[in-house]
């Protein structure tokens, strides 16, 4: 007997990766991280949804183009902090005044860049621009090759 093809309702995720560098300083640490340094991180960024079935549509057979994920998440992440400065608006001003003096690529942020909240930032500027039918499931952002931190949809309240 011939197995019955799922085509219409088979929920499929595809990844694509992206690299960038950045520098930041974590306001309140407690080790080295306390002073400016840098990272070159790698950003995995996995979504779902169902394989467009239309014979006509030229994305047949795909969730997503990975064109067009790749030219969101350049779009929203990787233009905006590859070799950018990323500091908390909790430093003192006057250094974030002499930095942004000094400095064309500074981002300020309302939380302490950690790969922690750098993620929870990226999830929202991504959820923001897919396409309807597809969902944000998994993030990876690894800042050594040791280290990193995952999100995770199903995680989410």
């Amino acid at each position: 007997m011939k197995p019955q093809n799922s085509y219409e309702s088979a929920i499929i995720r595809i990844t694509k990766e992206f690299k960038f560098e950045m520098a930041h300083a974590l306001k309140g640490y407690d080790g080295l991280c306390k002073n400016i340094h840098g990272h070159s991180y790698e950003l995995k960024v996995t979504v779902s949804g169902l394989p467009i079935t239309e014979d006509n549509n030229p994305k047949l057979g795909m969730v997503m183009d990975f064109g067009d994920l790749k030219k969101i998440v350049n779009e929203e992440i990787v233009n905006q902090f590859d070799h950018t400065l990323v500091l908390s608006e909790k430093m003192p001003d006057f250094l974030l005044k002499e930095l942004k003096n000094q400095f064309e690529r500074i981002i300020i942020t309302e939380y302490n860049p950690t790969s922690e909240m750098m993620l929870i930032d990226f999830a929202a500027r991504l959820k923001s621009r897919l396409p309807e039918n597809i969902q944000l499931k998994y993030m990876l952002l690894r800042e050594t090759v040791t280290s990193y931190a995952e999100w995770f949809a199903e995680d989410q309240n």
